[in-house]
């Protein structure tokens, strides 16, 4: 089939590039000049592992290409993707839509008779109904189908994720639309992947619905953990208790400093709008939002404790400040504001990560950055682990003893165990697990 993807960010670059590896022609479409010039000299603009190979591979074969003429990009198309973005609308919180709409007006202009149009972005409920209007209202003689058909893509794992999909929702109220997606998504019925067809409308709730349960699994298990600290029990074993329960599932069970990225943040603030609108308010999301909120600040308050509970003049060495390991996504990232915080007690941050210091360099002021865990944690009176990137999985404690002002690790993603680091003489402080101290208090309070 010919396909066109309009936005050519995140999802719609991976989605252009694995449609186009399954033999579809693609073309991808975006109004920066410089990364469509970028991407035809295969150039990546984001961090994603293997897409520089997917993407090479594909306009090696003429099966992939890009272009800023959305007229040209759409001429010959059967289904077009729209995968441009939807920040959360200043001021308010819903999700803003007018580079949806822009689209939309410009589509209805260019598309040929019989295109699908199909909204692969992020979108409130109603939003496919909006488009068909647009549409309808900028060309009133043009024959055309609208689908919903939202993305389930995890940053760092894309590309795995879009071959072998959980599941595909295709929300549709004509046959055009459906035959279209079934023949867009043929490739994946050798893996069985579940293809669901619904309305419109519900196919853009379930992507918000499906975040906004993952937030809460998140915020859940956070708050347990604090629990876990405080009664002398251990976090990651209620998490693998309740875990094996396979109603539960392990998934998202993992405590840390809270979610971030671009997409919980924003999809949870624009569904808790979205019910409010409907006047059917989820009060569980609320409460997610702000228990998330008030989490990462108070990793800040962790960390000076970890340090005597004063941290001025201290120096604070932060390994990773992208929301998640492997990308080089800070949007939302629960390490911006811990630093925001640190700074705020008179701390001076010194910050590594992997992929995420050029985003990191134009998004934070009076840091000072390195070019390895062993460098920053010069001098340093306390090393925080923020992002579990997998080379922090086994740091040289021998080398930052040295290196370091005190011996004092912070994992706020329980990396480590206690005993293993105890024994190169540092202190160490986790996320739900409790001191010795605390748990011989308990022990010797009930005898």
């Amino acid at each position: 089939m010919n396909i066109t993807m309009i936005g050519s960010s995140y999802v719609g670059l991976v989605s252009g590039a694995c449609l186009a590896d399954f033999g579809h022609k693609v073309i991808c479409v975006d109004k920066d000049e410089g990364k469509i010039q970028a991407l035809r000299q295969g150039e990546i603009p984001i961090f994603e592992p293997g897409l520089d190979q997917i993407v090479g591979d594909n306009v090696k074969a003429g099966r992939l290409s890009f272009t800023t003429d959305l007229a040209q990009g759409v001429a010959a198309a059967d289904v077009v993707f729209l995968a441009v973005g939807t920040p959360s609308r200043r001021g308010d919180g819903h999700a803003d839509l007018s580079f949806v709409e822009a689209a939309a007006h410009e589509l209805a202009q260019a598309v040929r008779p019989g295109t699908v149009i199909v909204i692969k972005s992020t979108v409130p409920v109603g939003t496919s109904d909006k488009v068909e209007l647009i549409m309808a209202g900028t060309s009133p003689a043009l024959d055309f189908s609208v689908a919903s058909n939202p993305e389930f893509l995890r940053e760092g794992s894309a590309i795995a994720d879009f071959k072998r999909p959980d599941r595909i929702i295709v929300g549709v109220n004509d046959e055009r639309g459906r035959n279209a997606l079934s023949e867009v998504y043929r490739p994946l019925y050798l893996n069985r992947s579940p293809l669901m067809f619904t309305s419109r409308r519900t196919a853009e709730l379930t992507k918000y619905a499906a975040n906004a349960f993952l937030a809460m699994k998140v915020t859940f298990i956070n708050e347990i953990s604090d629990l876990c600290e405080k009664a002398g029990a251990d976090v990651q074993d209620v998490a693998r208790g309740i875990g094996l329960d396979n109603r539960i599932g392990p998934k998202f069970l993992h405590a840390g400093p809270g979610y971030g990225g671009s997409c919980f943040p924003k999809d949870t603030t624009a569904l808790i709008r979205i019910a409010q609108d409907f006047e059917s308010p989820l009060r569980l999301v609320e409460t997610t939002v702000a228990i998330n909120d008030t989490r990462r600040r108070a990793m800040g308050r962790k960390i000076a404790a970890a340090c005597g509970g004063d941290l001025r003049d201290k120096t604070v060495a932060l390994l990773g400040v992208t929301f998640k390991p492997n990308t080089d996504d800070i949007r939302e990232a629960p390490a911006l504001a811990i630093i925001q915080a640190l700074q705020d007690a008179g701390a001076a941050i010194r910050l590594y990560d992997p992929a995420g210091l050029e985003n990191a360099r134009s998004a934070l002021a009076g840091v000072e950055f390195g070019q390895s865990p062993y460098e920053i944690a010069e001098g340093a009176d306390v090393l925080v682990i923020v992002t579990e990137w997998e080379e922090f999985r086994a740091l040289d404690f021998r080398m930052l003893r040295q290196v370091m002002k005190s011996p004092c690790l912070v994992d706020l993603r329980n990396v480590y165990r206690r005993e293993d680091i105890a024994k190169h003489g540092f202190r160490y402080f986790s996320i739900g697990r409790p001191e010795h101290d605390i748990a011989l208090q308990v022990v010797e309070a009930a005898e």
